[in-house]
């Protein structure tokens, strides 16, 4: 069954059981997140920790709270919780639930429920009018854990890889995408540092990136600018990306917050840096523009847009075609190869030579959008509106004419 569904001019054709991510869509822009108590399914409860993002498990730390071991797996009494019924013989669990987040107090490719797992595939089979959202570290261990009918995937099934760090990213995503799987996502949380993932998403493949920060009283730190880098990279790609919490302790413009539990999700959500591709959802991120003199004194400082210096032959070029036609020029190319949401080539746009534009942008960080958004701030993944363009164009004319002053 299909749903159609206009946002911001644009027209999306989803299938019903993906209304959970609609849901997350506002009239602003900004993404929610849904949870009830009956689309959370735990077959069975504990798990080992295996990789860094486990330190701090929020498992762990619940179950220390009540005298109870994570580490011992055991079945739980939810085991069949898809095939259970009411009193009127009807499904507890129905498509209006949504989604079904599936194994959040384990992992479903654990080695100790291998026993119990092959009851689960049956139950996810016979219920195809639910989606099951997996999430494993362990998916080097998912085409042994699979079922005998999987074949190139189920349709109502998502599985979700994590990769907190990039040595987990470069070990757990080439085996995530080599298997056969209808629905990826990834998740970086708790994210620990910067990662690349481009090339993944690259191979189109991934249908959504969820980043966040790491909770608890032992939380490590999270860095804006590491949200800010894989929300770019999604953008690149037209891949969806959410950006789920800020962690306990957030680190903003070189800043340290410390962030209460319950407003972890709340400032992330404020942010607006949630992001899905032609609703024009970066047009609600909040942002300064840097004061000019400020700015200049910056790329100076910098050891790489310092060395860009209008030629002899750049100079007579501008000279000869005057102020107002460079300008002329300034203005075209930020329009045509910026201002788009998501511009083609984006980060390879702007040639190294051949106009003293060209120049200005690279010594000046308007180069491409993620120049823009670190030194401008102005926010990947929004087209450029008309007062945003005139700051650009004169951003650069200040730098060629300073240019042209000098000997």
């Amino acid at each position: 069954m299909w749903l159609s569904l206009r946002i911001r001019h644009t027209e999306y054709r989803i299938e019903l059981w993906q209304y959970h991510v609609l849901l997350r869509i506002t009239s602003g822009g900004l993404w929610e997140t849904r949870r009830s108590m009956n689309d959370i399914w735990n077959p069975w409860h504990g798990c080992h920790k295996i990789s860094p993002g486990c330190a701090n498990c929020y498992v762990y730390r619940r179950d220390e709270s009540i005298g109870k071991d994570a580490s011992v797996v055991a079945k739980t009494g939810y085991y069949d919780l898809p095939i259970k019924k009411n009193r009127q013989g009807q499904y507890k669990l129905t498509a209006v639930d949504g989604v079904i987040y599936t194994c959040m107090t384990s992992d479903f490719c654990l080695e100790d429920a291998d026993e119990w797992r092959q009851g689960c595939w049956d139950m996810i089979r016979m219920r195809s009018d639910l989606h099951f959202y997996i999430i494993t570290k362990r998916i080097d261990r998912f085409e042994q854990c699979a079922p005998s009918d999987w074949g190139d995937g189920w349709e109502n099934v998502t599985i979700c890889s994590t990769c907190e760090n990039q040595d987990r990213a470069d070990y757990r995503l080439p085996v995530f995408l080599k298997l056969p799987i209808k629905h990826r996502e990834i998740i970086c949380e708790p994210m620990l540092g910067e990662i690349d993932i481009e090339k993944y998403l690259a191979t189109g493949l991934i249908e959504h990136v969820t980043c966040g920060g790491e909770s608890g009283s032992n939380a490590r730190p999270c860095d804006l600018r590491w949200i800010q880098e894989v929300r770019r990279q999604c953008i690149r790609h037209a891949v969806p990306f959410y950006f789920k919490q800020t962690g306990a302790v957030f680190i903003k413009d070189g800043k340290t917050y410390h962030i209460e539990r319950s407003m972890q999700i709340p400032q992330a959500k404020k942010s607006g840096y949630s992001y899905i591709p032609g609703t024009g959802s970066a047009d609600n991120i909040v942002y300064k523009l840097p004061e000019r003199g400020e700015l200049f004194a910056g790329l100076h400082k910098s050891e790489f847009r310092s060395r860009f210096h209008l030629s002899a032959k750049d100079k007579e070029y501008a000279a000869e075609k005057g102020v107002d036609t460079l300008r002329s020029h300034a203005k075209d190319f930020v329009e045509k190869r910026l201002a788009a949401e998501n511009p083609e080539n984006d980060g390879k746009q702007t040639p190294m030579k051949g106009h003293p534009v060209f120049i200005a942008q690279h010594a000046t960080a308007c180069c491409c959008r993620s120049c823009l958004e670190k030194w401008h701030h102005i926010p990947a993944g929004k087209v450029l509106n008309a007062e945003e363009q005139e700051y650009i164009v004169d951003v650069l004319m200040n730098w060629i004419e300073t240019e042209m002053e000098r000997n």
